[in-house]
């Protein structure tokens, strides 16, 4: 792959100029304008060599005309709208259809759906580009389900009598319709219009003073989804009504606190595919096939999706960036601690996190000036957190050996900002809660994916046995690599609490609301709210119960942690896969067996902070 270059562009090369600035999220709209060019370019090759060398084995167009009808319409739209060949190059899932049907195509199987259907969205994606040139033309598409599938336009939906059909699109003198048959659909005017039979794609438009935003909801493209194709999944129109109330508020605070992104942001991120909202929660991915999008839950509030759409903006960055340049050697194994997951990452993995919540970061920090108190109190905390916890992810990245010369290059151009970061002040409260979040997650990160030396645990096992005072050895870490296979469940109830506390600082819905986070407990709930000595009584009872359980041992390290030094908070918070094992181990060869608390107690004589 190409290298970054300041000598003049051949093809699509990116400027170290380029480079270095969305290193540091100073991107602006011309840059992002610069890697949509080169994705168009790079599905213009992928669209060429796949329809080659479709068209070189006979019968995967099945009841589909050739693939030379599509080329003819191509052409011809060409000659008489670039404009809509450019239109067709950079719908975001013209990239994750040609990913995926290349796949497909080389190994010869069949996907979702049987190949000929996935080879004929190049047929559905001509006649979608005619549409938009108005052409007069025909061209037979595939039907799935009854949804005849028109890429960037909508659906329309046709009685089917199999669950994979062939309909015909006929346009004539400005007007379009669709049919197999069997019922015929016809295209509204205009077309963003939405009828029984036909829907269309809708859009969010925004204009903040001389801003404009624009985003696609998407939720009937085929290959909007992450990983495989998926059937049209129609968004009511009071959750549209929703969607496009938080795209305008999110777009009002971008726009408020971070000017240059709301420039460069809608170049980037043109379509949304709508998600149910899931409580307590935020999800959202994206894939680098699909420059340009992005599928997310609903949010609660604007403040939520605003972080979300850089955070995958940020992605999508990335994803362009990636095509142009290698920043990773290839190393697959999953072995470093991110905290936006409860799992080891690749270091490719990891570099993508980074970036996305750098992108976060940004925004909280620019939210803690929010004239209301109460959004400024969260944006501290979620900045005090993230800046944290990307640093720290950040620092072992720029360790690593497989880093490319660009990749360190771009590392150190994250690093360059979000290094002074670490250094601003936020209110003691946020600081402090962020630190115990980022504490919470960690050991619980280790005591589910590292395995302590077992040759260790025998010798920790044998001197309890023995009546020794103190360990005879350091509780070290693991030389092992990480596990992704997990030992225990996690749960994120309490920095879910505590997001529920910084958004109510007077703790006047807390009280009523705690008990319908996913997993949290009374112990739970009294630490978030400063109750250390009654949260450690809650969960020494939780682990009387369970004394494997993970959300349990690491919450009594945390309460005992709060109400001072202590020897089991420090092995429980920094150990705790080695108190586990000890514990475990005992409870098969100990006749008196002792509490985690004791054994961690015990062990945390050797173990610093």
């Amino acid at each position: 792959m190409n290298q970054p270059s300041d000598d003049p562009p051949f093809f699509h090369r990116m400027s170290w100029h380029d480079f270095d600035a969305f290193a540091r999220i100073e991107g602006d709209a011309a840059m992002v304008q610069r890697l949509r060019r080169a994705e168009r370019s790079r599905r213009k090759l992928l669209l060429r060599a796949l329809m080659e060398n479709s068209a070189k084995a006979e019968g995967l167009c099945g009841p589909l005309p050739p693939l030379d009808a599509v080329w003819e319409l191509l052409a011809r739209v060409e000659d008489i709208s670039p404009k809509a060949i450019h239109w067709l190059l950079s719908h975001p899932y013209t990239g994750s259809w040609i990913g995926y049907t290349t796949r497909l195509l080389r190994n010869r199987i069949d996907g979702v759906c049987p190949l000929w259907v996935h080879v004929g969205q190049a047929h559905a994606l001509a006649a979608a580009a005619a549409i938009r040139a108005g052409l007069d033309f025909d061209i037979d598409v595939p039907v799935w389900e009854g949804n005849a599938a028109l890429p960037s336009l909508g659906v329309a939906r046709l009685a089917a009598s199999e669950p994979f059909e062939v309909a015909t699109v006929v346009g004539r003198k400005g007007h379009y319709a669709v049919t197999n048959g069997i019922s015929v659909t016809y295209l509204p005017q205009p077309l963003e219009s939405t009828t029984d039979t036909w829907w269309a794609v809708r859009r969010a438009r925004i204009h903040i003073g001389n801003k404009r935003f624009s985003l696609h909801l998407d939720d009937l493209d085929p290959y909007r989804g992450l990983y495989e194709p998926i059937l049209p999944q129609r968004t009511a129109d009071d959750e549209i009504n929703d969607w496009e109330r938080l795209i305008a508020d999110a777009c009002q605070l971008v726009a408020a606190h971070l000017p240059g992104l709301a420039e460069s942001m809608p170049v980037g991120l043109t379509s949304l595919v709508p998600k149910p909202q899931v409580l307590f929660q935020n999800p959202s991915a994206s894939t680098g096939e699909a420059f340009g999008s992005a599928v997310v839950c609903r949010p609660t509030d604007g403040a939520s999706l605003a972080a979300t759409l850089i955070h995958e903006f940020q992605h999508i960055v990335l994803g362009g960036i990636l095509h142009l340049t290698q920043l990773v050697d290839h190393d697959p194994s999953e072995r470093i601690y991110v905290a936006w997951r409860d799992d080891p990452r690749p270091v490719s993995g990891a570099l993508q996190g980074v970036y996305a919540f750098f992108g976060a970061t940004m925004f909280w920090r620019a939210l803690r000036h929010s004239d209301s108190a109460v959004m400024a109190n969260r944006a501290a905390f979620e900045f005090a957190y993230w800046r944290r916890q990307s640093w720290r992810t950040l620092e072992v990245l720029r360790a690593e050996p497989v880093l490319t010369e660009a990749g360190q290059r771009f590392l150190d151009g994250v690093a360059e900002r979000l290094g002074a970061w670490q250094h601003e002040p936020v209110p003691r409260e946020s600081g402090e809660l962020a630190a115990a979040a980022a504490a919470d997650h960690w050991a619980g990160w280790r005591l589910r994916h590292l395995r302590p030396d077992p040759a260790m645990v025998v010798d920790l096992t044998n001197a309890w046995l023995a009546g020794h005072s103190r360990p005879p050895v350091n509780a070290h870490t693991s030389t092992l690599q990480p596990t992704p296979v997990p030992d225990g469940r996690w749960s994120h109830a309490r920095p879910e609490l505590i997001r529920l506390r910084v958004s109510d600082p007077a703790w006047g819905r807390l009280p009523n609301s705690w008990c319908v986070v996913p997993e949290a407990t009374a112990a739970d709930f009294a630490y978030t709210t400063g109750r250390f000595t009654e949260a450690a009584c809650g969960f020494r009872a939780e682990l009387a119960d369970d004394p494997d359980r993970p959300a349990s041992l690491v919450g009594l390290g945390l309460a005992l942690a709060a109400q001072g030094a202590d020897p089991a908070a420090r092995a429980l918070l920094h150990r705790p896969e080695t108190v586990r094992a000890v514990h475990r181990r005992l409870r098969h060869t100990a006749g008196q067996v002792p509490t985690p608390e004791q054994v961690a107690s015990w062990i945390g004589q050797n173990v610093a902070e």
